[in-house]
């Protein structure tokens, strides 16, 4: 008679196959909590409830992400500050 613990047609095979399935898993279960987790905003600049994001607010987050130096952040600063009047 043939257990379960006996030695079963898979041999190592099985414990890899069993493996690589734990990891994809796992690779879901990250991925998918980055996606919930990634950020509110859309790749059109609206935010998840709709809202259209303010162009200075986009300017600032920019500013402190070292994207831009304070020489440029202050003259788009300017520029939208004008462009709203």
């Amino acid at each position: 008679m043939m257990g379960w613990y006996g030695n079963g047609a898979w041999g190592w095979g099985g414990w890899l196959v069993m493996a690589l399935m734990m990891v994809a898993f796992w690779g879901l279960v990250v991925w998918g909590l980055a996606a919930i987790f990634r950020g509110t905003t859309r790749s059109d600049g609206r935010s998840a409830d709709g809202r259209t994001r303010d162009p200075l607010e986009i300017l600032d987050e920019r500013f402190a992400r070292g994207e831009i130096d304070a020489e440029e952040y202050r003259a788009r600063q300017d520029v939208l500050r004008t462009a709203v009047r």
